[in-house]
């Protein structure tokens, strides 16, 4: 039996495994702390209850990246400070984001974190590693799904330049 051939929690985590779980705990702190700036910034309910679902996900990424690193004895990055609570009406007006940009810096957001993730399924050769992050590409790809939805009803989503005359070439 090889090294590489048991149960996975016993095998070493390559280079690039320990690269990208790191670098995603370290974007998964930043995130979490920019969603807690932004909600105070959100004025509509369903947007507020959408940051807070997608701040309960960041925070259980973060919780498991944390272990695995721990696990494996690989040093955690820093943690920003938590972002205190403020209401939307002590906010200046010219120093607000408004609904729809929130709405918009979540799904790129959503976007980025679907690329690292399915870049760590791709390198990865530890299946509880794969498995973790295709985990979070799922729930990313269920928030990205209720976001645009959100968009879409709200009038928010702005649209790339839409290919509206189709001319078949050559009939």
């Amino acid at each position: 039996m090889g090294i590489l051939s048991g149960n996975p929690k016993d095998e070493p985590m390559h280079y690039g495994e320990v690269f990208g779980a790191w670098s995603y705990l370290l974007a998964a702190k930043s995130a979490l702390v920019s969603q807690q700036t932004l909600i105070n910034h959100t004025g509509d309910d369903d947007l507020r209850k959408f940051i807070t679902n997608t701040m309960d996900n960041t925070r259980q990424e973060i919780e498991q990246l944390e272990l695995l690193l721990k696990e494996n004895e690989i040093a955690l990055p820093p943690s920003p400070p938590e972002r205190p609570n403020a209401r939307l009406e002590d906010i200046p007006v010219g120093a607000r984001f408004n609904d729809p940009e929130i709405a918009t810096m979540a799904g790129a957001d959503i976007a980025s974190g679907l690329v690292a993730c399915s870049t760590m399924m791709g390198q990865g050769i530890r299946e509880d590693i794969i498995m973790m992050f295709g985990q979070f590409h799922q729930q990313k790809a269920t928030l990205g799904g209720k976001l645009l939805k959100m968009q879409k009803e709200k009038g928010w989503l702005v649209p790339p330049p839409l290919h509206l005359n189709k001319v078949a070439v050559g009939v």
